[in-house]
């Protein structure tokens, strides 16, 4: 019975270990604190356009959209997460912190293989400023090449 609690103990502890990327504790910042103030000195993403209309496409092409951004706040911008709706749509984004008036982007790539008729999915954008989490939108109509 001690083996098996040693196992168990010995077991939990190092699968808790993990190995994460360290970012500076001053780039976590929560804009609203529980006293109800406000901090001003906080990252602002604003995005030039949060929907992107891919037209018609044939079943089967692959379509790749930019999103621009600007971090119109006052400090640091970084995007902890970014996530699509669905397994047709992937992304890749800027990882690195974004300076106040620099500008940064959200790469989605749309993949119309499988899909059929009007799509609309989502990507949504989480970051450390205000707001803390954006909603992008791409459509498409999707047509097989015999109704093309």
């Amino acid at each position: 019975m001690i083996r098996f609690i040693a196992f168990f103990a010995l077991t939990l502890f190092f699968s808790c270990q993990s190995e994460q990327k360290s970012i500076p504790a001053n780039l976590v910042n929560n804009p609203k604190s529980a006293s109800g103030i406000q901090s001003t000195d906080v990252p602002q993403i604003t995005f030039n356009k949060v929907e992107h209309d891919f037209g018609r496409l044939i079943q089967g092409e692959q379509v790749i959209h930019v999103f621009k951004f600007t971090n119109t706040g006052s400090s640091d911008l970084l995007i902890s997460k970014v996530s699509a709706s669905c397994g047709c749509t992937a992304s890749k984004y800027t990882r690195d912190p974004v300076k106040p008036g620099q500008e940064g982007k959200v790469e989605i790539t749309f993949d119309s293989n499988g899909q059929r008729g009007i799509q609309n999915k989502t990507i949504t954008v989480l970051t450390n400023g205000i707001p803390q989490m954006t909603t992008l939108r791409v459509k498409a109509q999707v047509v097989t090449t015999e109704s093309y």
